[in-house]
């Protein structure tokens, strides 16, 4: 999407198919054709399909994408809401899904595992013109990727997740500045890591339904 931003813009009818290639194992694994049918959050957030289809709906109502690949994370990054019962059963997440295919990268895929996790998409658009990530080895997130400030990821997320929490900024980044802190933290200080006033939580509809 940060490469091939007139994906973003030119709607969902633009695509044609999107092929995803693995190794294996994780081809016999995403593969599986029920996972284009996930029916519970976890089902979905272990469904390429989902997360793939999902991502890209998501970029297509924005109609943009920023074009840092941290940005890109950020933005796009799937919050629980993103794994409810409103998304798992969104027609459009639904509608992407079917457009997406699997192929085994073979001998070439399969040798570069585990030390990375050789994957690429493919995306066919209407016209005929693909659009191919290349193979990707490190990814942003992975324990040998060095171009990704995780650091400010991770913090992102956590104000995500801590946004749905919590009713007030100041009880969220106290929360979060002590995960953040972790590492530097005593036993007692870990063990009490999740106490917190349970008043200060948000009161709102249940996110699966």
């Amino acid at each position: 999407l940060v490469n091939n931003p007139k994906l973003a813009s030119g709607g969902a009818e633009g695509i044609d198919n999107i092929n995803i290639v693995a190794y294996e194992p994780a081809f016999g694994i995403i593969g599986d054709p029920a996972k284009k049918d996930p029916k519970t959050r976890q089902s979905a957030d272990h469904s390429m399909a989902f997360i793939v289809s999902r991502i890209l709906v998501k970029a297509i109502k924005e109609g943009k994408v920023p074009s840092s690949m941290d940005d890109a994370w950020k933005e796009l990054m799937l919050s629980p809401y993103d794994y409810g019962k409103e998304a798992l059963y969104d027609a459009e997440t639904r509608a992407m899904m079917q457009k997406i295919t699997f192929s085994h990268g073979g001998p070439e895929f399969d040798a570069k595992y585990p030390d990375g996790i050789p994957t690429q998409i493919d995306i066919t658009l209407k016209g005929g013109e693909t659009l191919s990530s290349g193979m990707v080895m490190y990814p942003s997130g992975h324990a040998r990727n060095t171009s990704a400030d995780l650091d400010n990821i991770l913090m992102h997320k956590n104000k995500m997740l801590g946004d749905i929490v919590f009713a007030d900024e100041s009880t969220r980044e106290t929360f979060v500045n002590r995960l953040v802190d972790m590492k530097n933290a005593s036993p007692a200080e870990v063990a009490k890591l999740y106490e917190f006033d349970f008043s200060a939580i948000k009161s709102h509809p249940c996110i699966d339904g």
